[in-house]
Order: structure tokens, then C-alpha cells, then sequence
């Protein structure tokens, strides 16, 4: 039998094969999940709601301006989710190691370049309930509020492209630091 070192010597080879399959949990894969699942609910909520949605209540209740009390409900929502993105790309963005600099500087860009839009979406809203009745139904401030309207309208859109070319960039990122490609070239 031996001494209860010479058994602890044999156990040692197995406790360590049982150590090495142990798999750990895939934090990484995991990141980028959800990550993906915020630029779905963030980007594709903004591209849904403004492709059916707003045409669709418009004609259903008549008027842009019933539409618009909608709207300005829905748009507390989607800046929400605006900033969630923001915090998850601006973490995605430190923990990526990307061999291109070229795409880190760009996807870095790119992320102030929204998180500048999103704070000027904050603004404009504010500005535009502003020019509100305290209902939030009529607009009693008109000169000013349909040029802070395509205003918020135009960093809404602009963004959007910024958003879909940090995923596309992103991807990209995921790719070269996988060691699946990308590498050559920034986009």
C-alpha cells in the first residue's frame, strides 16, 4: 500500500487531468453576446421603429402630431438603450485587442462620434418638450421646434451609420484578435 505520501503521490497525476477538464466559462464569447444583443435592441429598435413604426402610427391616428406624442415617448426608450450601447462598446473597445491600430483608432472615432450624438439627442429632446405644453401634446413654441426637430432627426441618423459601421469594424476586430482574419486592412 505504501505511506499516505506514496498514495498522494499517485493521486496527484489525476486530481491535475481532472483540473486540466475543467472548462472555464467563455467571458470573452460571453462579452461579445451580449454586446451584440444591446446594437440589436439599440440599432434595429431605432431602424424598426423608424421604417414601420412612425409611418404606420401616422396614418393609423391620422397625424404626425399624434404620431409625434408617441414618439416622444418611444425616444426616452431608444436613447436609454443608447446608453447602454455606448457603456458596452466603450467596454468592448478597451477589452479588444485588435492587431490593426488603424481599426482601433477608427472604432474609437467612430464611438465618440455617437456617444457626441447621443448627448446631442439628450439636448434636443429637452429642448423640444421645452417647446411643449406640459402634456407633451401640442406644440405652443412652433418657430423653433421644427428646426431642433430635424436637428434631433439628422444625430439620429448620423448615429445610426455610426453605430453600423462600429459593428462592422467590431466584427472585424473580433475576427483579427480570433486570429480568423482581417488583419491586412482597417475595414
Amino acid at each position: 500500500m505504501g505511506t499516505t505520501r506514496d498514495r498522494l503521490a499517485r493521486l496527484r497525476p489525476a486530481a491535475a487531468a481532472a483540473r486540466r477538464r475543467v472548462v472555464a466559462f467563455p467571458w470573452g464569447a460571453a462579452r461579445r453576446f451580449v454586446l451584440l444583443q444591446a446594437l440589436m435592441l439599440w440599432q434595429g429598435g431605432f431602424l424598426f421603429y423608424v421604417t414601420f413604426v412612425v409611418p404606420t402610427g401616422t396614418a393609423v391616428l391620422g397625424s404626425a402630431a399624434a404620431q409625434g406624442v408617441i414618439t416622444r415617448r418611444v425616444t426616452d426608450a431608444l436613447n436609454g438603450c443608447g446608453v447602454a450601447g455606448l457603456a458596452l462598446l466603450a467596454l468592448e473597445l478597451a477589452l479588444t485587442r485588435d492587431p490593426v491600430a488603424r481599426r482601433t483608432a477608427a472604432r474609437w472615432w467612430l464611438f465618440a462620434f455617437a456617444a457626441f450624438c447621443q448627448y446631442c439627442l439628450f439636448t434636443f429632446h429637452l429642448l423640444l418638450d421645452a417647446f411643449m405644453d406640459p402634456t407633451g401634446r401640442v406644440v405652443v413654441i412652433a418657430p423653433p421646434f421644427y428646426p431642433v426637430h430635424r436637428m434631433y432627426l439628422w444625430a439620429s441618423t448620423l448615429q445610426w451609420a455610426a453605430g453600423l459601421a462600429l459593428a462592422w469594424l467590431t466584427l472585424r476586430a473580433w475576427a483579427s484578435e480570433d486570429g480568423g482574419g482581417g488583419q491586412s486592412r482597417p475595414g
